[in-house]
């Protein structure tokens, strides 16, 4: 589909803004970043509301705002169940996860599985499991990019989106670079505030249209939809058979717990001073999070009614070009090279904050602690980061170019179902489990980790279906699209079996300590 009114020009004149603003932010804050403090942590400076919108831009990505725009304005009710898993997913952090682990911890999910474990076969395995998950999280986010620029310039060849992907990570890599995580968190900050300005601004918009009656834009995007009045209705996408519907239940297993296991959710908490602040944190990106996502509900429906499902599958991006398209029709090309510079700023910045995760992972629990045995130099630590940050960056890309085309929120789905089955099981049982063991640990992360990767790669998510990312052979064998039903329960109880074969006995001294510490935060 071409976009006649569109003007590219503008659109990448206001995202070479917004890159040049934020890059200038990030090199203002970020004066010194030579400790493994303010590189990793930002001195752990920064308040619980700042964290707190900062955390609603690392969690807010391409998948929010551009997945599930889409998902509901093709799928209707269905697509809206993306945002009440993501959302209610907070409530397990709240209550189970951010106190205990920013009292535990330093700067990386492996300090608090390692606290009173063997250090470095528990260390290499967390490493494995993050920067697994950050690649996981990484596709959707490069697989927006090339997605959204394929409708802002028009691309239909596969090399002009693979170049544009790559351009996103190269100024991912140097947002890091520069500014490590102060810098990081302020880019994050400056893209919630947009990004829930431009979502409410469209959303005002919409209701105008509508003469400010939500009833009347549901009708119309009924009205306008092949689904009819099934779009309001729960059972467009998973009520079609009884696959279908595990596959839904498996999903809302995986949005429900797999923030509590992002490895870059849970470095942010390091950011704050204090267990309070941290819990500070949590409640004002709940609050942010579920603005934005009450303005999705009427982004999504409006595409369908204004756009129309059949304009947006055919229109370069596909699902993803939902909100985009939206901002044309109803603000015309000044409003969609706003909500595009948004939508780009949004990949950078979570991005960024994936980078930033995996590669202090790398250089904190593999190079500091494993290969110097806790011994290294805090500029040599930070130098290997930023090493592995280019690293990180180059996968990024070339995963990116390979997964462009699919839903970016299904995307996110598969990577929060690989971290709630590598890390919760391990996370909960180290916080709460006083027999819990090294060997249970390893069984717990890597059991999860593996039949999460296996069942993904036998699904139809690789072949066999109409979207799957290997068309050209069939060897799928597990019928649902996400493991989480399966690989989430499974990682439980191999950390529970793991304990209980394991030789190594638990350390009552160091449980004792760790508890004390969790729950009071002396000696944090």
């Amino acid at each position: 589909m071409s976009i006649p009114d569109n003007d590219p020009v503008l659109n990448i004149a206001v995202f070479a803004l917004f890159v040049a603003i934020t890059l200038y932010v990030v090199y203002r804050v970020s004066t010194r970043n030579s400790s493994t403090s303010d590189y990793y942590a930002a001195g752990s400076a920064f308040t619980g509301r700042q964290n707190g919108i900062a955390l609603s831009g690392d969690f807010l990505s391409a998948a929010s705002f551009l997945g599930i725009a889409g998902a509901i304005a093709i799928h209707g009710y269905d697509g809206f169940l993306y945002s009440i898993g993501f959302l209610v997913a907070w409530m397990v952090d709240l209550l189970l996860i951010a106190e205990l682990l920013r009292n535990t911890g330093r700067f990386t999910m492996g300090d608090v599985l390692s606290f009173r474990m063997k250090q470095r076969p528990v260390r290499a395995a967390a490493a494995t499991s993050t920067l697994v998950i950050s690649f996981f999280y990484m596709l959707a986010q490069m697989a927006g990019a090339g997605g959204l620029v394929a409708l802002l310039l028009d691309i239909h060849g596969g090399f002009g989106q693979a170049l544009v992907i790559g351009v996103v990570g190269v100024v991912m890599v140097l947002y890091v670079l520069v500014g490590g995580m102060k810098g990081t968190t302020w880019v994050q900050i400056i893209k919630a505030t947009i990004l829930l300005l431009t979502g409410a601004l469209i959303t005002v918009f919409l209701f105008g249209k509508f003469g400010f009656s939500f009833s009347n834009l549901l009708s119309a995007a009924a009205d306008n939809s092949p689904l009819g009045d099934e779009l309001l209705q729960p059972g467009g996408s998973y009520g079609k058979s009884e696959v279908t519907k595990l596959d839904f239940v498996s999903l809302a297993l995986a949005l429900v717990l797999g923030a509590a296991a992002l490895p870059h959710v849970l470095m942010r908490f390091y950011t704050v001073p204090n267990s309070r602040e941290a819990r500070r944190s949590v409640v004002w990106a709940t609050a942010c999070m579920t603005l934005f996502y009450l303005c999705t509900l009427v982004i999504g429906f409006g595409a369908a009614a204004l756009v129309g499902p059949e304009a947006i599958k055919n229109a370069p991006g596909g699902e993803n070009s939902a909100a985009p398209l939206l901002a044309l029709n109803i603000g015309g090309t000044v409003l969609l090279g706003i909500v595009s510079a948004v939508a780009f700023a949004t990949i950078l910045a979570v991005v960024a904050g994936l980078t930033i995760t995996a590669s202090a992972s790398f250089a904190h629990d593999v190079y500091a602690n494993i290969f110097k045995n806790g011994k290294a130099e805090p500029a040599a630590e930070v130098r290997v980061a930023r090493l592995t940050a280019v690293a990180v960056g180059a996968f990024a890309i070339v995963g990116g170019i390979l997964a462009n085309g699919q839903n970016i929120a299904f995307l996110v789905a598969l990577a929060f179902a690989v971290a709630a089955s590598a890390n919760l099981s391990t996370l909960l049982y180290s916080l709460f489990w006083k027999r819990f063991n090294t060997t249970g640990t390893l069984w717990g992360i890597y059991g999860g980790l593996i039949a999460s990767l296996v069942l993904v790669f036998f699904s139809p998510v690789m072949s066999g279906a109409a979207d799957s990312i290997v068309k050209s052979v069939d060897f799928h064998w597990f019928p649902l699209k996400n493991p989480g039903l399966v690989s989430i329960p499974f990682s439980f109880l191999c950390g529970f079996v793991g304990t209980f074969v394991g030789r190594s006995k638990a350390d009552p001294v160091k449980h004792a300590e760790m508890e004390v510490r969790s729950l009071t935060g002396i000696g944090s």
